[in-house]
């Protein structure tokens, strides 16, 4: 297994666990929701769930990026700095 981990890039290892991470969160989250029992509870955990989801967005696209910079055209980064601000304005909004 150590073999198998060392092949992986640290940057891709990185967002693949903070997804892990992610769907550790949103599992605790459905688990309380169902042992709480509680509608006002669950909405509760729900808006906190609201938080987590852009931030390990935003977090796992930096890393990508960051490794990525110095390979594609500043332009072609804006655009996808767009895309992310569009994301992000679609979720509050």
């Amino acid at each position: 297994m150590k073999k198998w981990l060392s092949v992986i890039e640290t940057s891709v290892l990185s967002m693949a666990g903070l997804r892990i991470l992610s769907a550790c969160i949103e599992l605790s989250a459905a688990i309380l929701m169902l042992v709480f029992n509680d509608v006002k509870k669950a909405l509760a955990i729900n808006a906190m769930l609201a938080i987590v989801g852009p931030i390990i967005l935003i977090t796992t696209m930096t890393i990508g990026l960051l490794n990525i910079a110095d390979e594609i055209s500043f332009s072609k980064l804006l655009f996808i700095a767009l895309g992310v601000g569009f994301i992000l304005y679609g979720i509050y909004k």
